[in-house]
């Protein structure tokens, strides 16, 4: 005799599946580790503040 699927469940599970090889997919796309956040980051700041810190100052001699 043949198994009797319920077709909800197996409907719900393959939606599952799909969705988590869709999010796996996602993670290699676009997944960068807190660590490697967080080195962007302060590089960003870093360079900014470098920048801030070489412009030349206006004619009333404010550096702004």
């Amino acid at each position: 005799m043949a198994e009797i699927v319920n077709l909800r469940r197996a409907r719900k599970q393959r939606a599952r599946q799909d969705a988590e090889a869709q999010a796996q997919q996602n993670r290699l796309t676009f997944g960068r580790t807190k660590a490697e956040r967080r080195i962007t980051e302060a590089t960003r700041e870093k360079a900014e503040r470098d920048l801030e810190g070489h412009r030349l100052p206006d004619d009333d001699g404010s550096a702004a």
